[in-house]
């Protein structure tokens, strides 16, 4: 089954520094029937205005993964973690019993992310930060980009029954994605056109996933494809 939910029916706001875009319930915006997909809660798309951000602010028992579409996050938190992130990488942030950061755009133009919340394993974990490279150039298919499962060596580590992929598809490209037997997937295209299992998504749309096998994603225009495999 696949659900195709339009960039247009998403909830948000338009701040003025930040043109949030919500594909589940959060902040001031509510709909029961997308509270979350499986142990994934939250999947905000932001735009962040030049010199611009996040001040200093708490998180508690949650897995935080953002991923950089364009520009660059300057992160800083209250252990002592500090980075920039750039366009095409990833950092995740386990809150767990308690994390303050700050996240900044602290580039000329304006910086695009997609912040991702997935439910821990267990809660009262030590908190923790971490970031690292996956360039676009360099995906042959399907990368695994942050992970908690078993095997997932070369990812980023999280504390969750879920594992973030992505691909970089030109016009006419596939690529495979197997699900074991009752998992979700969330999937959403950063760029491009894309068919998954015959169904259509543009840019920033997302796919909810259950009950399907093997997903093939073929590329209409060039694409650039963001996905969780959920609990």
């Amino acid at each position: 089954m696949l659900e195709l939910r339009p960039f247009s029916s998403l909830g948000g706001a338009n701040h003025g520094w930040l043109d949030a875009h919500h594909h589940f319930s959060f902040a001031e915006y509510y709909d029961p029937e997308r509270m979350h997909w499986g142990n994934l809660r939250v999947w905000n798309d932001d735009v962040i205005a030049p010199g611009t951000g996040f001040p200093q602010h708490p998180h508690r028992d949650m897995e935080i993964i953002t991923y950089v579409r364009e520009g660059a996050i300057s992160h800083q938190d209250n252990l002592g973690n500090k980075g920039r992130t750039e366009a095409g990488d990833v950092q995740v942030m386990s809150a767990g019993t308690g994390i303050a950061h700050s996240e900044y755009n602290l580039e000329d133009t304006p910086t695009k992310i997609f912040q991702i919340w997935i439910i821990p394993n267990q809660a009262g974990s030590a908190p923790s930060w971490g970031a690292k490279p996956f360039p676009k150039g360099q995906r042959e298919g399907f990368v695994t980009l942050a992970s908690g499962k078993d095997g997932d060596v070369e990812s980023l580590r999280i504390r969750a029954d879920a594992r973030l992929v992505a691909a970089n598809l030109k016009a006419g490209e596939s690529a495979e994605y197997r699900l074991d037997a009752g998992r979700r997937a969330y999937l959403v295209p950063a760029t491009g056109i894309i068919e998954i299992n015959g169904l259509r998504a543009e840019a920033r749309d997302g796919v909810a996933v259950q009950d399907e096998q093997v997903l093939r994603v073929t590329a209409v225009q060039d694409s650039e494809i963001v996905l969780v495999d959920l609990a």
